[in-house]
């Protein structure tokens, strides 16, 4: 097992991408370039991000690449508010999908603050 497998964080991740993946599927065809590509690509970014941080050579690297996956984090939110606003999501959807974003966001917070600490970065 990779040392980035071993994160809650990329393991909270991997579950979000693949419960976007069962749910983008009963989406309308004509978002396969829209709404659908895009939420993909921002759920993929999470731990891909994570993972290459953690093979990178210094903490610092780390931080900014979790900072990255909490961006992405950001970019799902508001693609599940526009999905569902659209009645793309349903409600049950929607707050599934938004509970295991904000899972992963916390994980990523926490991280982040934890390499901090180790590595005695200041917080901004």
């Amino acid at each position: 097992m990779r040392p980035h497998q071993k994160l809650l964080a990329w393991q909270a991740a991997i579950d979000l991408v693949k419960e976007i993946y069962v749910v983008t599927m009963s989406f309308p065809n004509d978002e396969k370039f829209g709404i659908i590509s895009q939420l993909r690509r921002a759920a993929v970014s999470v731990p891909t991000n994570i993972a290459e941080g953690a093979a990178r050579n210094s903490i610092k690297e780390f931080i900014q690449f979790n900072y990255i996956s909490l961006g992405s984090t950001s970019e799902i939110d508001t693609l599940l508010i526009l999905s569902k606003e659209l009645n793309i999501l349903n409600e049950t959807q929607y707050k599934v999908l938004l509970q295991k974003t904000e899972k992963v966001s916390a994980l990523l917070s926490g991280l982040i603050k934890h390499l901090k600490q180790k590595s005695n970065i200041s917080t901004p």
